[in-house]
């Protein structure tokens, strides 16, 4: 008597790219997750005899449910406490060793797509980050193909001229970060500053939820003294500051009782800290949940 495997349902093998299009359109966990879930239940409903390609049909789905969902986002962004920064993710080590896969999903490559419009964004990440062709992009996005190419190129020199051009090296990047983490725990102030461009900003998301910088903050000095009333006093309270990968890339994850509370990214310039983003919106740590 021989056994058939079971048929693998199509959702369910390209679920991880249909997330992970999801995220790097929207930039927040569970809007990719809501919209992966919306996918699902579109393609339980729909007539699968009239579907000759189920990842071309799935990823088209999920290409408009965050067009649709980028548009609504955009009110409500204007309303926003304080800075808006992405919502940061735990990443394997596997993805951290791919460079180009690092990049696409980085928090600094993140605040750039954040200043696309819905449509340059998602015809940024469909061709540059998964491939698709631009015959491929116009029978997701009911345009024409020489339209989506206009498209593709305004995104990609948009990005080009605004994408971070700093230290990519793993190791430099882990030295660095226990190096900031000590001079922390220490209390060492001069230290951190001596680890800071000159012209480092940082920015923090509390999304008027708990205590953060309402404003970008400028200059080492600035800087230095917000990241010790974050960083520098915890221990006493029970939390624990590690280093952890986020988005592809080396950052500090704090947490209490193993509950995330805040995370810090950063872009590396020649050994120094430039660009700060620090998350602590408690609605936007979920995907810090290890």
């Amino acid at each position: 008597m021989t056994t058939t495997e079971p048929e693998t349902d199509p959702f369910d093998e390209h679920r991880r790219l249909l997330f992970a299009t999801a995220y790097r359109m929207l930039g927040t966990v569970s809007d990719a997750e809501d919209i992966v879930q919306d996918a699902w239940l579109t393609w339980h409903k729909a007539d699968r005899s009239e579907v000759r390609h189920p990842k071309a049909y799935l990823v088209r789905t999920v290409t408009n449910l965050c067009l649709n969902r980028l548009t609504s986002a955009r009110a409500t962004r204007e309303e926003y406490v304080g800075p808006w920064l992405p919502e940061p993710l735990l990443t394997s080590p596997d993805a951290a060793q791919d460079r180009e896969l690092a990049e696409s999903v980085s928090m600094a490559m993140l605040v750039v797509l954040e200043t696309l419009s819905p449509l340059e964004r998602a015809v940024f990440v469909l061709r540059e980050v998964f491939g698709f062709s631009h015959a491929e992009i116009a029978g997701f996005l009911d345009r024409e193909e020489p339209a989506v190419r206009q498209i593709s190129s305004r995104a990609r020199k948009h990005v080009a001229a605004r994408r971070p051009r700093f230290d990519t090296d793993a190791a430099e990047r882990e030295r660095v970060t226990e190096r900031f983490l000590t001079a922390c725990a220490g209390g060492d102030i001069n230290a951190v500053l001596a680890m800071l461009a000159p012209d480092v900003t940082a920015w923090s998301d509390g999304g008027g939820k708990v205590t953060a910088a309402r404003r970008p903050l400028h200059g080492p000095d600035h800087v230095a003294r917000w990241l010790f009333g974050v960083l520098a006093k915890p221990a006493n309270a029970g939390v624990t500051v590690t280093p952890a990968l986020v988005n592809g890339e080396l950052g500090v994850l704090a947490e209490l009782a193993g509950t995330p509370i805040a995370v810090l990214t950063y872009d590396l310039d020649n050994g120094l800290l430039r660009n700060l983003r620090i998350q602590v919106n408690p609605d936007k740590l979920a995907g810090l949940r290890r």
